[in-house]
Parts: structure tokens; sequence; C-alpha cells
């Protein structure tokens, strides 16, 4: 497990090394070198004070595969030393990832912040779906970071945002709204999916939570559904009252207080005791594996994703049947500052552009595509293209889609690691069609 093994030595490895060595080792019955995958339920205990132990957070070991797996473990703790996190739960997917961290933060009637430059889904789970178990969102536009001190209220326990959004392109001033946060004694969590840790690691700017879809970037090839939480172990949950899921006598654990018993990897033993065990969405060992895999090339990856996204994003910009293209790596997007400050080695594979058919030439044009797939998905291998108004985005009013940056005329790419002349090509052909 991440919380009870200090990885200080490893992370003082390079990036690419920590990609492909953190958290993982020989495995010592059999000298396999790759992570093997568990597929098992469940694990023997010693004896009977053994077993108690560990159900009562005395110790830490495997017990049961909705809570504890040792494939899953060993991505917990890489993506937390990629993140420069203390400790990280892994779930089923991103959005489930989301749940645990809310879960383990809220209570009915709490609100928190959001940036409203969100993926679509995200705008409904938290926005519609979180509403129902009393916890409410209020959405400002995080362009500006002073719109988060402006709705700040009495009962706000977080600020949500994605640092790099997805699908528009925008770059969040993260240092500024963690200020922001902080002042207001509440964590700020970041959903880095899009940005991945090789290009930004929130909590070097102050973020407190970071949340991963594990699904897109760090598995990168299209496989393996997941998603993860990783929490920085600065935050200080006894600062005020607003905490007490943290702070407070836990009865599911005959009065055990989670911050006060764990210190700073407390978060995520709440998130993993609580949260993952009562709703249970573990993620699959063999899932974590791919992940596992797809992590040790994450840096060659991304390397060549942004190297393409740059040259795709430079070719729309001048064709004629492109209105605009929101691109953080363009000398004419307003987050190119933001972007050399936070994204020094490229502002991501995933941006969007506008036609100038509109919703009607969106649709010929998805169709159009031959060696771009039309699909909703993000950072795979492959180069996808997708039209939210009509797909992602849809369950959204037009004010929330514009919002959100996915208005009738946008289209979402997500460059993949083909020749770069050939993604330029097929969307050339189906520009002109």
């Amino acid at each position: 497990m991440t919380e009870d093994h200090d990885d200080r030595q490893m992370n003082e490895f390079g990036f690419e090394t920590r990609s492909i060595h953190a958290g993982a080792a020989p495995d010592p019955a059999t000298g396999a070198r790759n992570t093997p995958i568990y597929q098992t339920t469940s694990y023997v205990f010693d004896d009977v004070d053994h077993a108690a132990s560990l159900f009562n957070l005395q110790t830490f070991g495997f017990i049961y595969s909705r809570l504890t797996n040792p494939t899953v473990a060993v991505l917990e703790e890489r993506v937390a030393s990629l993140e420069g996190g203390r400790a990280a739960c892994a779930a089923g997917s991103g959005h489930a990832a989301q749940f645990l961290a809310f879960f383990s933060l809220l209570s009915p009637g709490d609100e928190f912040l959001v940036s409203k430059n969100l993926y679509g889904g995200s705008i409904t789970q938290l926005g519609v779906s979180f509403k129902r178990l009393g916890w409410n969102a209020i959405f400002v536009d995080g362009t500006d970071p002073e719109n988060f001190r402006r709705a700040m209220t009495p009962g706000c326990k977080a600020i949500f945002l994605e640092p790099l959004a997805n699908p528009g392109g925008v770059v969040i001033d993260v240092e500024t709204v963690a200020a922001i946060a902080h002042e207001a004694g509440i964590p700020l969590i970041c959903d880095n999916t899009m940005a991945t840790p090789y290009l930004w690691q929130p909590i070097q700017w102050g973020a407190d939570i970071v949340i991963h879809s594990t699904t897109k970037f760090l598995s990168g090839h299209g496989t393996s559904m997941g998603g993860v939480v990783v929490e920085s172990g600065k935050f200080d949950w006894n600062q005020n009252d607003k905490f007490p899921t943290m702070t407070q006598p836990d009865p599911a654990y005959h009065g055990l207080t989670f911050y006060e018993t764990f210190g700073d990897f407390g978060f995520t033993m709440k998130a993993r005791a609580v949260a993952l065990r009562d709703f249970g969405p573990a993620m699959a060992p063999m899932n974590a594996f791919m992940t596992i895999t797809g992590i040790e090339t994450l840096p060659l990856r991304m390397d060549r994703h942004v190297a393409n996204a740059q040259k795709v994003a430079e070719f729309l910009e001048d064709h004629p049947a492109v209105d605009w293209v929101s691109y953080a790596g363009l000398s004419s997007s307003p987050y190119r500052d933001l972007a050399e400050k936070y994204l020094p080695k490229g502002a991501g594979s995933v941006f969007t552009f506008g036609l100038k058919g509109g919703f009607d030439a969106g649709v010929r044009f998805v169709e159009a595509c031959q060696l771009l797939s039309h699909l909703a998905n993000v950072g795979d291998t492959r180069s996808l293209i997708l039209h939210p108004a009509s797909t992602t985005h849809r369950q959204l009013t037009d004010d929330q889609r514009e919002a959100a940056g996915a208005g009738p005329e946008v289209m979402r790419i997500s460059v993949g690691l083909e020749t770069a002349d050939d993604i330029i090509r097929d969307l050339d052909q189906a520009l002109c069609a």
C-alpha cells in the first residue's frame, strides 16, 4: 500500500526512471521482473490477531481486492511518486475517483467552487448528480482566479478545476487559485488528466489533491478504464472545523480519527477505508497492470503527442475552413503566457477548433475523417476527433456548452502518435469534403 511505504529515496530519481520503477520490485516469490497481475479477490491471514489488526487499520496489508490489491498498489504508488504526492487511492474510473474524493470531504448541504471549463461529464456529475447527495457546486469562470474569491461562501469546502481544461485548451492559473483556496482554509482539487504529471505537477503549485482518469494518457492505449486520487500530504485538516470527516471520530472504525491517526496520508486512508469500502468502485487488477505498463512510456509518448499537436494546431490555424483554434501552444492563444509558466514541455495534445460552417459542418467533418477515429476518448496513441455538441456535451444546455468551450461549431481533437503529415493530410481532406 502507498500509505505504508516511504518512497523518498525513489523520489530522488528522475521522472523517466520513476515512470518505470516507482512502486515496483521483482516478485519475491518467482523473481518475475514485471509486476504480476494478482487476479484474486482475497488474501489469507496469518492468524486471528493479524486479521483483526488489518480490519482495525492498525497494520497495513491486503484484505480484499475491493480495498487493496498488490497490482493496484503498485499503480497507486507510482502515480503518487510522479505527481509529487504522499499517497494515492485508485478507482474503477475517473468519475469514481472524483466521487471518492468528494465523499471523503463533503457532508449534505456543503458547497464547493468549480471552474466552468471542464469535461462535460464532470459538469453533469458535479452539478447534477452530486446535487442529489446534497453537495452543491457553484460554477465560476476559472480563467479569472478572482472569481473564486468573489464566489466564496462560508459553506465552501473545496475548489475544483482542470488546470489544462478538456476540451478547450484553457490554462488556469493554479498558483493564484491555490492561494485563494488556502486563504479560505479549503483544499484545491485538480483534475490533471489532460496535462499528466509529465507536463504539469499541480502539487508543486499549491494543489492539495490531484485526480486522474487513468483511462486517458496514463494508460495511453485506449485499453483500460481507471481513476486515481493523489493527496499532497501538505493540507492541514485541523486548521478549522470544516472537515469533521477527517478530524472527528469515525463511528465506522470505533471512533478512529483519520487525520490524527494517519497524518499526512489521512485523506487517502479515509477515501480507501470508507468511500472505496462502502461504495466499491475498485480498479480491476488487469486494468492496473495495463496502466502500469502504459506509464512506463508516458514521457516518450507525451513528447510525441505535444510535438504532433503543435504542428496540427499551426496547420488548422491557417486553414480557410477553420474559424479559430484554441491551443495554448500557439502565439495567438490568450493562455500562451500561462502555458509557458506551467507547461514548458508542451501544451498537451487535446484542443479545440471552430469550423466556419457551425454544427452541420462539424457533423460532416467527423464523418469525413478516415485516419482519425470518431469516438469519445482522449489520450490514445491514435488521433481521435469528436464533435462535443453532439456527443460528450449533448446533455448540457446551450449556455453550459458555450461556457465549457463546446459550442455548435467546436471540434475536439486528441492528437496521437502517428506521422504528423498523415494526421494533417486526413484533416485537410475532411475539411475540404
